[in-house]
């Protein structure tokens, strides 16, 4: 199948060796090339999130390749160090991998309803950069498939569905309740959005802060204020919780910023990676989560699980139908080549060339080619298999 994949992700490596290898957007516009130029890769995907970085790669040659040493190269970090908490896999193994990442079969908040956008998302940056070719295209458009059917044909309910609702969740549970508490989003992305609207859904006073904000084209959660980013430290004095959930490469709140404060946080959750928060912040006194706090991977929903497991079985299936076809177009072009050749030698088609008997070389060449290619297969043709094709067939002459 020449494909090959290697992961880091949070079931295997710590947060502090996830960081170096978590790449921003435009990061990763600037990798795909340098991974694509290596010797033996015909195509790649890198695929960048908060807990899992996972390069694919569809091979030019049939040997095996070191998909770890390759991202290490292009990404100028120490491969070494990432032998022990990385994971290879090839073949069938890294296609299933794949459905069940973007059905959030993998995820460290387990029914992650993020992650397949996040898949998608990465296939399109390989278009962009114009390191897809047919089989990562077809093998990434089947996965992002996968996880759509996952999402509304099962009910993966019981663990949160994001990052995000997890930590609002967990928060909850530490105060009690957030009912008149005052929280402060730092971020309005997507992940800074969800917080906010679930933090306020469940009663607290939320204030998001902007880098930027114009009237009637920023987008804040309903029912929350907005407030300066610059000015963000004098909102957090005296808060009761802080959520923060950018794609800053720098901190987002420090730790001499929080021991300054008269009154710091209480709760201090981080939803980012790289890191938001300063970890030494807990030495002011506050409680500080980052993601490894928030996963929940129990085995909950034992019958949702098996139903998407089956959704990823028959998208897995559709894919290796697909992959084994093209594989045998250089080998069906030559059975029509030799079939003709097999024809060109029988008395029969000679005559019947002869007579300029159309008809007559129409139903031989059917015929010769037939009993040729079945006479190949018969340890393998059953009636079964027959009847799909001649029904196929039918379909095609309007019989």
């Amino acid at each position: 199948m020449n494909l090959w994949m290697v992961g880091i992700d949070f079931m295997h490596a710590p947060l502090a060796l996830r960081e170096p290898v978590c790449f921003t957007r435009g990061q990763v516009q600037a990798l795909l090339p340098r991974i694509a130029a290596a010797r033996g890769v015909a195509a790649c995907v890198l695929l960048a999130t908060c807990n899992r970085t996972e390069l694919y790669i569809h091979g030019a040659e049939h040997t095996e390749m070191d998909v770890l040493a390759v991202l290490a190269q292009a990404a100028d970090f120490d491969a070494d160090i990432y032998r022990a908490v990385s994971v290879g896999r090839s073949g069938n193994a890294a296609v299933h991998h794949l459905m069940s990442v973007a059905a959030g079969m993998e995820s460290q908040i387990f029914g992650d309803d993020q992650i397949v956008s996040q898949v998608r998302e990465a296939a399109a940056l390989a278009r962009e950069a114009g390191t897809m070719d047919a089989v990562l295209d077809t093998l990434f458009r089947r996965a992002v498939t996968a996880g759509k059917r996952v999402r509304t044909e099962t009910r993966l309910t019981g663990v949160p569905a994001s990052a995000a609702a997890a930590g609002v969740r967990r928060a909850e549970t530490f105060f009690g309740t957030l009912r008149e508490k005052k929280a402060i989003v730092i971020g309005n992305g997507e992940m800074g959005r969800l917080a906010a609207a679930a933090l306020h859904a469940r009663g607290a006073a939320v204030t998001v802060t902007l880098r930027t904000y114009r009237h009637g084209e920023t987008v804040v959660p309903s029912g929350c204020a907005a407030w300066p980013y610059d000015r963000r430290y004098e909102v957090m004095d005296g808060a009761d919780l802080v959520v923060s959930a950018t794609a800053s490469p720098h901190f987002t709140v420090t730790a001499s910023a929080v021991a300054a404060m008269h009154r710091p946080p209480a709760l201090l959750v981080d939803l980012a990676l790289p890191r938001d928060i300063e970890q030494t912040a807990a030495l002011c006194g506050s409680t500080v989560w980052n993601l490894d706090d928030l996963g929940d991977l129990g085995e909950h929903n034992t019958a949702e699980r098996a139903a998407a497991a089956q959704i990823i079985k028959e998208e897995q299936a559709e894919w290796n139908e697909w992959h084994a076809y093209r594989q045998s177009l250089p080998v069906i072009a030559q059975i029509k080549d030799a079939a003709l050749d097999r024809l060109r030698y029988d008395h029969a088609y000679n005559s019947l060339h002869e007579d300029a008997d159309l008809d007559g070389l129409a139903a031989l060449a059917v015929h010769k080619t037939v009993d040729l290619l079945l006479g190949g297969m018969k340890d393998i043709v059953i009636p079964e298999r027959l009847e799909a094709c001649l029904a196929h067939m039918k379909r095609g002459s309007g019989k």
